[in-house]
Order: C-alpha cells, then sequence, then structure tokens
C-alpha cells in the first residue's frame, strides 16, 4: 500500500505521464492520502488563480482516495519521530537546543505528521521530497518516488 505525499497529488493533477504510468501500475484501492495531505492539496486549491477548477480536481482525486485521519497512534509516532529528529540532528548544547525548530534541522512539522501516518499504517511514502531521507535513519519508513 501507498501514501502519495503532495508533490505526487500534484503531478497526477497537473497530468504527468511518468506519474500517472506509475499510478496506472497499482489497484486503486492501494491509493492513500493522509489528512495533512489532502489539506495542503485544498490550501493549494485555495491559492490558486482557478480555484473552483481546482477544489473539483482535488475533490475528484481525493474522493476514491483512502484519506487516513490523524489519530492518537499517529500523535504518539509523531511524538517519537520528532523527539529521534531533536536527538539525531539538533545541537547537543541545550541553550541552542531551545532555540532550534524542526524546520531548523530540515524537516517540516508536516511532513513528521506524513512520515507518522506512513509508518503507522505500513505504508510506502510516494514523494520527491529529500527531506524524508533523513528520516530514514530513525525509523521504519519506507519511500519511493516516481518523479
Amino acid at each position: 500500500m501507498l501514501l502519495l505525499d503532495t508533490n505526487h497529488c500534484s503531478a497526477i493533477l497537473n497530468g504527468v505521464p511518468t506519474v500517472l504510468n506509475r499510478l496506472a501500475e497499482h489497484p486503486e484501492d492501494s491509493i492513500t492520502i493522509c489528512s495533512i495531505i489532502m489539506g495542503e492539496l485544498i490550501h493549494m486549491a485555495a491559492q490558486s488563480e482557478r480555484q473552483r477548477t481546482n477544489f473539483q480536481c482535488v475533490q475528484a482525486l481525493i474522493d476514491p482516495t483512502i484519506v487516513h485521519p490523524i489519530d492518537e497512534d499517529t500523535a504518539k509516532i509523531y511524538g517519537q519521530l520528532k523527539a529521534a529528529v531533536f536527538d539525531r540532528y539538533a545541537p547537543k548544547d541545550r541553550k541552542q537546543r531551545r532555540r532550534t525548530s524542526i524546520g531548523n534541522l530540515g524537516i517540516g512539522d508536516n511532513d513528521l505528521w506524513i512520515a507518522a501516518t506512513a509508518i503507522q499504517h505500513h505504508l510506502t511514502l510516494v514523494t520527491a521530497d529529500h527531506d524524508f531521507a533523513r528520516l530514514q535513519p530513525l525509523s521504519d519508513l519506507a519511500i519511493d518516488t516516481w518523479l
């Protein structure tokens, strides 16, 4: 089973042939997203010049797709993963560490939630975002890219 990241969902919406071909290789019920990705797609549509059309396209992508919610188990994995990121990548000096955000370490909070969802449901994350590679040594995150 696969969890498509926002960049691959965008590629599908934009008709990128290599992504569409790879998508066609998988049964529809093996393709998932999570509520974080859904929110990012809706945000992108809301910020676009063709909002109505883009909302319809996003909805057409989401409708047949399993959308994993963020729940208590996701939150536990997220918290453990974020702690592992700080242990591995944050400065060791306590003062510097307190002033360090997860974004300063090259990983966004949304990406941590997405990774936590993939780990929770034993999904392969399909992404072109290289930030996720930094999480692989810290977790069981499986990653693939179609771009």
